[in-house]
């Protein structure tokens, strides 16, 4: 089977899904209004809350959410087939991630742009919200440790990757300071930075850079973690207009690009795809389909991130209430785009089935390596270009995905710090400078206390992202179903999503508590078990909210004549 079908067929499905389906859940479902002021007017300070343009805030929630996770599970979960990976992507974007991310963007605007966590109380519970902070926190613990020493990794592997990576950043500060200090146009900002950053991946091959090994006692990996958390406090505390939006918005111009790239290769080259639909040849070890396949890929399909990102940073920024459908179901499609794309060349980009199945000995197998390597030949024999130049790129690519959505979340952490202050009455907390080191030092604590001085403690815990991140989702679908119900609203839209997530999470939480406790893993048994009760204590108290807000609505409807 030609890759071409199967690239065509997802993206004019995202099409439709965005045209068709988004206008009817904005228009109808959320009820998006233009007359609505939004917290960046209302609350604007020049830091956190600025009115955006929506294609620059696009730019910056499309990266903040589309991290390394789009691309490291549908890395791994074509080891099922590709089959199972393209449906869920495609219709877990289309009927799943968009109303998420949407709905989240949209509750928050509506609520001061108060994140998710915050909204819990006054929608659900007191109960739900300690549960949510704690679901919130575990995650951004993993995802920022995580894509720390997952860009350490890729600088050190690549050193080409370090000059284009970093030179993102000061073109993102020149960009900042034309349109918001000059009054510079999007269009002349937008072109020379784009050309700029690919002339740095060029330029990336002829100067590599890598740090020495031992330089305070510490190897090149683990240095670059400490660089980079350095790089995120700095950056979590800068307006948002100095760097994060425009740094967000260069760099999704530049991926998107990079996406356009791999998409025409795949046009131009047709290959055929070497994987099975569905793989009956597993290797030993891997674990069942159903439910592991909708926690592996959550990213690219639903993800509760996205959820802290809308009603995070998303939130503070939107000029217009009806931007959100660009801004929020749009930015899921982008993140569908890479996963699709991820599909297709991890299936496609190798010449034989024996090759591919030799990258896919065990479960894990493959992820980014074979994106960058299977990327690579598919760019080099569609467009010529040369195999180096095209795995810089790719690699680029990763490390500007993971970078911008770890800038977001050690920001969103710092949120997240702050609102624990404003909960629990401690000033302290609120301080935005002590909150950002509370933030960095426990990511810092995880990657070298538990990982020693190579700084990759934080991959301990990543076998529980998929599980952590579904659970959040599904929590900020609650919260989403309960405003509609609350509203009158039809909540079956986010009702059905809500409880397949829930399901297939809770699942795959036992699943993984029996393989740790043979395995003997008990921190991730421990941690496995609190999700697990976490998980539970979310679906009574789903039923329990759902359960009151419809006696509110018959005790306001008044007794039957």
């Amino acid at each position: 089977m030609s890759a071409i079908l199967l690239a065509v067929g997802g993206l004019a499905a995202f099409a439709v899904g965005y045209r068709v389906y988004s206008r009817f859940i904005a228009e109808r479902i959320y009820r998006l209004s233009e007359d609505f002021a939004t917290p960046a007017h209302t609350l604007e300070d020049g830091v956190d809350y600025v009115p955006t343009n929506k294609f620059v805030l696009w730019g910056h929630h499309f990266t903040s959410v589309a991290g390394a996770a789009p691309i490291i599970g549908p890395a791994i979960a074509v080891i099922w087939g590709w089959a199972p990976a393209f449906l869920w992507v495609v219709l877990g974007t289309i009927f799943f991630a968009g109303v998420h991310d949407l709905g989240a963007l949209w509750a928050s605007v509506r609520n001061k742009a108060r994140s998710i966590g915050a909204l819990t109380e006054d929608v659900v519970g007191v109960r739900a919200r300690s549960v949510f902070m704690i679901v919130i926190f575990l995650l951004l613990l993993m995802v920022n440790t995580v894509f720390g020493v997952a860009i350490a990794k890729l600088f050190v592997s690549f050193p080409s990757s370090v000059l284009p990576a970093w030179s993102a950043i000061a073109v993102a500060l020149v960009i900042g300071y034309l349109i918001y200090r000059r009054g510079v146009g999007l269009l002349w900002p937008s072109l020379i930075g784009v050309i700029t950053l690919y002339v740095t991946v060029y330029l990336g091959d002829f100067i590599p850079i890598a740090l020495t090994d031992g330089t305070l006692g510490l190897a090149a990996h683990a240095q670059w973690i400490l660089i980079l958390f350095i790089y995120a406090t700095l950056a979590s505390l800068l307006p948002v207009w100095l760097l994060l939006q425009p740094r967000d918005y260069i760099n999704g111009l530049q991926l998107f690009v990079g996406l356009g790239v791999l998409y025409v290769a795949v046009v131009i080259l047709s290959p055929n795809i070497v994987a099975p639909a569905f793989n009956t040849n597993l290797p030993e070890g891997t674990p069942p389909l159903v439910p592991l396949l909708f926690v592996t890929i959550a990213c690219g399909a639903v993800s509760g991130f996205h959820g802290l990102v809308s009603s995070g940073t998303t939130s503070k920024q939107l000029d217009k209430e009806t931007d959100a459908r660009f801004v929020g179901y749009l930015g899921a499609v982008g993140e569908g785009s890479l996963a699709l794309a991820t599909i297709v060349v991890t299936t496609a980009g190798f010449a034989t089935l024996a090759e591919w199945e030799g990258l896919y000995s065990k479960f894990g197998g493959g992820s980014l390596d074979a994106f960058v390597n299977g990327g690579a030949n598919v760019i080099a024999g569609g467009l010529g270009l040369p195999r180096e130049f095209a795995v810089t790129l790719l690699t680029v690519m990763a490390v500007l995905f993971a970078g911008t959505t770890m800038d977001t979340g050690v920001r969103l952490q710092r949120y997240i710090i702050q609102e624990w202050g404003n909960i629990y009455d401690l000033p302290w907390l609120t301080n935005s400078y002590l909150a950002t080191l509370v933030a960095v030092s426990c990511c810092l604590a995880l990657a070298f206390g538990a990982g020693g001085a190579s700084g990759g403690g934080g991959l301990i815990l990543w076998p529980l992202f998929g599980t952590t991140n579904q659970l959040l989702a599904g929590l900020t679908l609650l919260v989403i179903s309960v405003m509609l119900v609350q509203l009158e609203r039809p909540a079956w839209y986010t009702l059905l999503p809500l409880i397949f997530l829930l399901t297939m999470t809770i699942l795959a939480l036992v699943y993984q508590l029996l393989d740790f406790y043979r395995a003997s893993q008990w921190l991730l048994l421990g941690l496995d078990a609190v999700i697990l009760i976490a998980a539970i204590l979310v679906a009574l108290e789903s039923l329990s909210a759902f359960m009151r807000a419809r006696q509110r609505l018959i005790r306001a409807a008044g007794p039957v004549e």
